[in-house]
């Protein structure tokens, strides 16, 4: 068996693990489908409420769910190592303890549900497309360099944001009134993909060179994103050259690239690899 085959196969056998991992998480973490964790502790048995920020939420929720991917990568014959610096690439490294030329890239992401557009979610930056995403050897901003992983994913939460008592984040509540404290957040949807799997061709924020994902959850659950047919090494090609690939523009003369139907026209593809996106249906609201 080549050394291609060999990491293809433990790549298959690690994106079942994950998604079996990710769809358990939910009973670790919840009760009623509520987040377990309701505030800051002090020595003095105070409880400070969590802020409705949406960084603050995305911190603990990593740090609520380390611990559980520690079991999940010793169970299953992983060390794994954080990224050691903040702003590096990806979250959480995965290397086979049998075979340490094999690793995988998990980044954890997290966003909410949009109440107005039932079904669709704001959506996550999935990486830069940037210095260590073009050069596959770099070690810019990233643990180890791209092509040393043998998969890339997403590792995904989504919530629903709870409506919370005006003023409960000026609140100081006692241990013994934990019970009464609102969770900031309930109805997680835990999913693993791919990060090409749930990628759009549009940035996820705004000038920043990072990749943005689709945002319907059903499309998101099933890995349905834009590249879903093109396949990853057509993500791989467009999001390299993002920005920077002269294309025409609809009114003469030339652009950048900056969208997947371009990409297409440009490179002489099938328009049946084009994956057609559903607008966002804004709610009725009723008195």
């Amino acid at each position: 068996m080549t050394s291609q085959s060999v990491a293809m196969q433990a790549k298959s056998k690690f994106s079942m693990l994950l998604g079996d991992f990710a769809s358990s998480l939910k009973e670790h973490i919840t009760i009623n489908d509520k987040w377990t964790i309701k505030g800051f502790i002090d020595i003095y048995k105070n409880i400070y409420p969590i802020s409705t920020d949406t960084k603050v939420i995305s911190k603990l929720l990593e740090l609520h769910l380390f611990p559980h991917f520690l079991t999940f990568a010793e169970s299953n014959g992983y060390e794994i190592e954080l990224s050691s610096h903040q702003n590096y690439y990806p979250d959480l490294t995965f290397i086979t303890k049998a075979d340490n030329t094999i690793k995988f890239a998990v980044d954890i992401k997290t966003t909410y549900q949009l109440i107005d557009y039932p079904g669709f979610c704001n959506g996550f930056t999935l990486g830069s497309h940037g210095e260590y995403f073009i050069n596959r050897n770099s070690a810019k901003n990233i643990q180890y360099s791209y092509n040393q992983y043998s998969g890339h994913y997403c590792f995904g939460i989504i919530y629903t944001r709870t409506k919370l008592p005006e003023n409960i984040d000026l609140r100081l509540y006692s241990i013994d009134e934990l019970e009464s404290i609102p969770s900031v957040i309930s109805d997680f949807v835990f999913f693993a993909a791919e990060k090409w799997q749930i990628a759009s061709d549009k940035r996820g924020s705004g000038n920043t060179a990072n990749i943005g994902s689709i945002q319907r959850i059903e499309d998101i659950l099933k890995g349905e994103g834009v590249f879903s047919k093109a396949g990853e090494e057509i993500f791989d090609d467009y999001w390299i050259n993002y920005g920077k690939l002269q294309v025409a523009a609809k009114n003469g003369g030339y652009k950048s690239l900056s969208s997947i139907d371009e990409y297409i026209t440009y490179r002489n593809l099938s328009p049946d690899l084009i994956v057609a996106r559903p607008g966002k249906r804004k709610a009725l609201k009723h008195e």
